[in-house]
């Protein structure tokens, strides 16, 4: 029964050990999927794209501060030698209206020995309330009007720049992380035939210092050995430096940028699930849209946008006609609406030839149809690199069957070679032979899995949906 305690225990012991050994390994594993969440979430230049948005909503305020009511006050007084030349007060409020008219009212006051008559007032001053309306130019359409529509326009014209320059960030992340993977990938796959090598070596030595082989194997596999520890040195700089590239993306809340640990490896099944991860599979791309596009949406606000301009313009070529009325009355009788008191006004403008309209209209007209030209050049454009891209994808597929089909014959044929080796039937030189055809098969299956992981990031940008 002690025994059987005791075997227990350690067996608990061994299975909590491999346990936390597996943990580790796990937590060292930094997958594409977070390291790409961290990246949209912490990353400099994505705040940047989302700082767009906080302009345009700033823009957005200031373009409704045109609408918003004004108090006004105005007040002079001279005095000289004793005598009041003039005293004279005038305040009052605007109130601006969507269709360009503007309600206002107010109270005068003069008073002074030298005062213009015109501008001579009761005692008890006066109080009026009036309306100013453009008939022609200004009243469908004028500047605050179209400054506030096209503020809030251009919302979502910044969110579709800002999705554009974030899938650009994003895309320069998956391009460092796909690097830093190759050459890790490169590292392991040197250091193991180092191993190999190594073991090779010190086997030939013991033999020939036995004289069971030529002293000429043992030179031979020395130069196998160096090349491989030559091959793992280069291999291990090209990860150093990819390592370092990566890090310039990570960053951590408030803006500090944290270096990866040497200890941290790319994910393993990065191949099987990247088009999960980026929705570049046939099954996501099935509810693509061409017309909701960011570049798409971006270049059909800025169309939007040069509509209201051209609105704008075009209303410019007619006459400008400013009628106002006041109503004016002194405080105690304003209630009795004596209409008989008011002044009025009328304001007209109209230039001779209108050339400065006229060319400021056609320059608008040819924006928007140079705008419509590049919509039509954009799709084009992005239907072709989605075909393309879809074709490559296909391709890299059936390439990295056919790699993977040539490094499990090359893994035979290596294995093969070994056995015969070890009954004497074979040679150091065929053994060699056969590791770096291996080996270069397994380094041509990293550079198509590699190619494999760009082209779908490459089309992850073509699509241009960052969420």
């Amino acid at each position: 029964m002690l025994k059987n305690s005791i075997l227990k225990t350690y067996i608990f012991i061994l299975f909590l050990f491999i346990n936390a050994v597996s943990a580790q390994q796990t937590n060292n594993e930094l997958s594409f999927n977070e390291y790409l969440g961290m990246v949209k979430k912490f990353h400099p230049l994505v705040k940047i794209a989302d700082l767009k948005i906080s302009d345009a909503q700033a823009n957005l305020l200031m373009a409704r501060g045109a609408f918003d009511p004004k108090i006004e006050a105005d007040f002079s007084n001279k005095e000289f030698n004793d005598k009041t030349y003039y005293s004279l007060f005038n305040g009052g409020f605007k109130i601006p209206t969507w269709y360009g008219i503007e309600v206002k009212g107010g109270f005068e006051s003069t008073d002074g020995l030298y005062v213009n008559p015109q501008n001579s007032t009761p005692t008890d001053g006066l109080t009026y309330a009036g309306i100013s309306v453009p008939v022609l130019q200004g009243f469908l359409i004028n500047q605050r009007m179209a400054d506030l529509k096209k503020a809030k326009i251009n919302i979502n014209l910044s969110n579709a720049e800002r999705n554009l320059q974030a899938i650009q960030v994003l895309h320069s992340a998956s391009i460092a992380y796909f690097n830093w993977k190759k050459s890790y990938d490169e590292f392991k796959l040197y250091e193991t035939y180092l191993k190999n090598a190594e073991i090779r070596f010190k086997g030939i030595r013991t033999l020939v210092e036995q004289g069971d082989k030529a002293a000429i194997d043992s030179v031979e596999a020395g130069i196998t050995f160096k090349n491989r520890l030559l091959n793992k040195e280069d291999a291990l700089l090209k990860l150093t430096k990819s390592r370092l590239e990566l890090s310039n993306y990570l960053w951590t809340t408030n803006s500090i940028p944290i270096e990866l640990e040497e200890q941290m490896f790319p994910e393993e099944k990065l191949f099987s699930n990247i088009q999960d991860y980026l929705k570049t599979d046939e099954l996501n791309l099935v509810d693509f849209s061409i017309e909701n596009h960011p570049k798409i949406n971006a270049i059909n606000y800025k169309i939007n946008m040069l509509e209201i301009d051209r609105k704008l313009k075009s209303n410019q070529l007619l006459p400008k006609i400013d009628i106002g009325y006041n109503y004016i009355n002194t405080p105690n009788q304003f209630q009795e609406f004596q209409f008989q008191n008011y002044k009025l006004g009328v304001n007209f403008a109209f230039p001779l030839f209108l050339r400065k309209e006229r060319g400021s209209l056609k320059l608008t007209k040819q924006k928007i149809e140079s705008e419509k030209f590049a919509i039509s050049f954009e799709k084009e454009q992005i239907n072709n690199k989605i075909a393309s891209q879809k074709a490559e994808l296909i391709s890299l597929k059936k390439q990295g069957t056919i790699i993977s089909e040539l490094v499990n014959d090359n893994t035979t044929l290596l294995n093969s070679e070994e056995r015969l080796f070890e009954m004497g039937e074979s040679s150091l030189f065929l053994i060699n032979t056969r590791e770096n055809n291996l080996v270069l098969a397994q380094l041509s299956k990293i550079s198509i899995e590699n190619k494999f992981f760009i082209s779908n990031v490459d089309l992850y940008k073509t699509i241009a949906n960052p969420n």
